[in-house]
Formats: structure tokens, C-alpha cells, sequence
């Protein structure tokens, strides 16, 4: 029997290589999920770029339309505060500034009984008012048939100074029919308490003063900025919107069937229309208010 030692070295030594070796040397054989794993890691690298270079582009996306946005909104804005600024700002021709500070000088002036032009123009009111009657003394329980509240009309013109009686004295002289018809309540069915005709006449005044904004600055609101409008081509704008506004006054009245305690409500309404009016840009005049058809 031979010796072991006497075995050939092809049959000691192994066929395959053993694990060491392949430690020792990873490339003696080929392993083909390597090139599968290398595969994969790339395309998921590659879809990696190409998801963070489609969010870059999302990204620029939204922040070009989110600016380009802001610039319509901006403008937008823009517009709209300038249009605004146009709309209540008012430059001044001479003629208009000249008649603005003249109308302001007469609502500053207070009634004075101790004037002779002042009584002399409570004298003109009656005699307009009353052409076949006898002038009263200032004094009379006569002045109440008018509308005045006391004896003494003076002590009515608190509220509406020296230009409320010129005011009435307008009316009367410039549209007598209306003035007659609105003085002896003649129009319609009227209340049993009614309102006293020269006194709301006062009332009329001082609204339209405050409605306009007349006392101090330039108007803000459209109705008075347009009223200087028509100022500029009418010197009696003020005067002659009286007129239309005791006019319109009274229409409400009778279509309410107000009494003396609803006067407040009805010179609000009042105002109301007379604003609405007023802010019409075609109207050039006080003549082409819808509401001065109602005098005559």
C-alpha cells in the first residue's frame, strides 16, 4: 500500500478556490449582481438630478408668477388709488376759488336785528311774502303766519345766519309761484300739524352748508366737489340749489304724509336725493338736476 504522501498534488489540492481567495481576490470571479446593483444606484442618481432639476424648475415657476402677480396686483392698486385721488382732488379755476370765498363770506355772516340792511330784508321777505298786507313791527305775532316760531323772527337765525333770508328772499323773487304755493301750503293733502314754512327754510340753509362742505378746506365728497363745478358757471348755484332742495323737501312731505315730528326724517331723504343728484357727472348746471323740474 503506498503512503499518502505519495498522492498526486492534483488530487490534494481543492477544484475550486476557497473562500479566502475570494476574499483575497473579489475579481477572480465575476458576480453579476454587481453590475446589476451598479445599474440601479446609477438610475436612481440620474432620476435623483432629474427630480431636483424638475423642482428647481417649479420653483422658478412660482416665484416668476407669484412676482409677475404682484406686479398686477401693484398696479392694480395703483390704478384704483389714483383714480380715487382724481376723483375726490380739485383744482380751483380763479373764478371758482373767487366765488367759493365769496359764498363763505355770507355764511359767516350772523342775522343782526340791530341792522338796518338785515331789517330792511326782513321787510323785503314780507312784502314778497304778503304784497297786499301791511308790513308788521318786528315784533308781531304776524311773523308766526310765515312760519316763524316766535314773535320775533331774529331769534330764529341762530342755526342760518344772514343767508338763509337771502335765500328765502331768492326764492320769492325768483321763483314766486313755487315760493307762494310752498309758503301757503297750497300742494297736495297737507298734515294737520305742518311745518312751519320760514323756519325750515332756516333748516334748508344750514343743511346744504353742511352738505357741501362750505365752511372750511376744499369738499372731499363728489357731490361737493361738483357743486364748485357748477359754482364756477353759476354765481347763485347756492341760492338756486335752495330753491330745488325747499322744493324737493316739500314733495317728500306730502308723498309721506309726514307730520311735524317726522320733519328730521324728511330733510334727511332730503339730503339723500340732493347728493345723489349732485354726483351725476352730466349735469353742468343746476338746471339739469332731475329734481329742479319741480319748481315753477
Amino acid at each position: 500500500m503506498e503512503n499518502a504522501t505519495s498522492v498526486p498534488n492534483a488530487l490534494r489540492d481543492p477544484l475550486l478556490p476557497s473562500d479566502q481567495a475570494i476574499i483575497n481576490n473579489p475579481k477572480s470571479t465575476p458576480n453579476p449582481w454587481d453590475d446589476r446593483r451598479n445599474e440601479l444606484c446609477h438610475g436612481i442618481h440620474n432620476l435623483s438630478q432629474f427630480i431636483k432639476h424638475v423642482a428647481r424648475r417649479i420653483a422658478n415657476l412660482f416665484i416668476s408668477i407669484g412676482s409677475f402677480l404682484r406686479k398686477i396686483f401693484s398696479f392694480t392698486f395703483t390704478v384704483q388709488g389714483l383714480n380715487s385721488k382724481a376723483e375726490h382732488s380739485l383744482v380751483l379755476s380763479p373764478l371758482q376759488e373767487e366765488r367759493l370765498q365769496n359764498l363763505r363770506r355770507r355764511l359767516e355772516v350772523p342775522f343782526d336785528a340791530s341792522s338796518v340792511e338785515h331789517q330792511n330784508a326782513l321787510r323785503q321777505l314780507w312784502r314778497l311774502a304778503y304784497p297786499e298786507r301791511v308790513i308788521p313791527p318786528f315784533k308781531s305775532d304776524l311773523w308766526k303766519e310765515m312760519g316763524w316760531q316766535g314773535a320775533d323772527p331774529s331769534t330764529d337765525f341762530r342755526g342760518g345766519g344772514f343767508i338763509s333770508l337771502e335765500n328765502l328772499i331768492y326764492f320769492a323773487e325768483t321763483y314766486p309761484e313755487s315760493f307762494q304755493r310752498l309758503l301757503h301750503k297750497q300742494d297736495g293733502v297737507r298734515s294737520e300739524w305742518e311745518y312751519p314754512f320760514a323756519v325750515a327754510g332756516i333748516n334748508i340753509s344750514f343743511m346744504l352748508a353742511q352738505m357741501l362742505e362750505l365752511h372750511s378746506g376744499n369738499p372731499t365728497t363728489k357731490a361737493g366737489i361738483h357743486f364748485l363745478k357748477l359754482l364756477g358757471g353759476d354765481e347763485m348755484a347756492f341760492d338756486r340749489l335752495y330753491c330745488v332742495a325747499f322744493q324737493l323737501l316739500d314733495s317728500k312731505w306730502l308723498s309721506k304724509r309726514a307730520t311735524y315730528m317726522e320733519f328730521n326724517e324728511v330733510m334727511k331723504s332730503t339730503r339723500v336725493q340732493l347728493e345723489q343728484e349732485l354726483g351725476i357727472n352730466e349735469i353742468s348746471s343746476i338746471r339739469d338736476m332731475p329734481a329742479y323740474i319741480l319748481l315753477k
